[in-house]
């Protein structure tokens, strides 16, 4: 199957991530049906796309009648044999192992021989996700983030068996959805862009259990310095810009006092075992009690999508 070759879609999970993508391969032209086992969850998924419709259209990503089309494309369904006749499936279920693993032995075996097969998982071993799937060559991760309708990144990761035709038809097919796809090319946990996160928020802990900044000079120093320069470059071309001999010189004495924690301690574990998660209980690092948490993801969405038309050409020098 190559990308060219896609016309019909499954999203196997209706939530938050499984309903983005789904209003994106709509959007594009494609036939999708959005898969789950349950009843609520579909309409949950329902909701979403409603909500994000109407986000889009009022910020005028969207006419109305170019919502219409969207939501014309789009079918939902707690019937498997929705995965006997599509040419690619996603799935964006509970980040679980063994659940995936379960899913996956026997989505494959519905499925017709030459259709893609993609988990959208955050971090887990694409070999392993695999290991009961009919025909590994044609599997491989295809990992979206939240909101996946607005940020344009998309990693495609190698498994062990993973084809290369199937990487590059998943690869190719993320251009063709106006995505931003990098190739992943070792099954390795978290890939390149959750490592480089989970190693940024370690650090970033550190610095307030250390008592050199509090949350919102961490988030500061990130969003109008850091952020600012990688929402640009990425930190290998700012190191190239700066110059390598000033980083190096910064490293030899720096890199020895950076946090090495090998589990996750202190306030990040105290702030989990009181399940104060954030935006969807209440309350994390910051409140979002009320109305908090609705006007968070509201102006988390605005100024994502400020920054996603900032970001659809790249700037050439006069």
């Amino acid at each position: 199957m190559k990308a060219t070759d896609i016309r019909s879609i499954v999203v196997a999970g209706a939530g938050t991530m499984g309903a983005s993508m789904a209003q994106i391969f709509a959007k594009y032209g494609y036939s999708v049906t959005l898969y789950d086992i349950a009843e609520a969850a579909i309409q949950r998924g329902r909701d979403l796309v409603r909500v994000n419709q109407e986000s889009q259209v009022k910020s005028g990503d969207l006419t109305a009648d170019q919502s219409a089309e969207v939501i014309s494309r789009l079918s939902y369904t707690m019937d498997k044999q929705c995965f006997a006749s599509c040419d690619l499936v996603v799935e964006s279920i509970l980040e679980n192992l063994e659940i995936k693993q379960k899913f996956w032995a026997e989505v494959s075996r519905i499925a017709k021989p030459d259709c893609l097969l993609c988990t959208n998982t955050s971090g887990l071993s694409i070999t392993k996700i695999c290991a009961e799937v009919q025909g590994k060559e044609r599997f491989c991760g295809m990992h979206w983030f939240n909101p996946s309708h607005i940020v344009p990144l998309i990693e495609v990761i190698n498994g062990d068996e993973t084809a290369p035709e199937t990487a590059e038809a998943v690869y190719e097919f993320s251009k063709i959805i106006g995505k931003q796809p990098i190739y992943v090319k070792k099954d390795a946990l978290g890939f390149i862009a959750n490592r480089l996160q989970a190693a940024i928020l370690r650090e970033a802990l550190y610095i307030k259990e250390q008592g050199i900044g509090d949350f919102a000079d961490i988030d500061g120093a990130m969003k109008y310095g850091l952020g600012f320069r990688y929402a640009c470059l990425g930190p290998l071309e700012v190191v190239d810009q700066g110059g390598l001999d000033i980083h190096h010189h910064i490293a030899t004495y720096l890199w020895e006092d950076l946090a090495d924690d090998k589990y996750p301690s202190g306030l990040f574990e105290e702030l989990y075992q009181a399940g104060k998660y954030g935006v969807k209980s209440g309350e994390g690092f910051y409140d979002y009690s009320g109305e908090k948490a609705a006007q968070s993801m509201k102006k988390r969405d605005a100024m994502y999508l400020a920054m996603a038309r900032a970001k659809v050409t790249e700037v050439e020098p006069e």
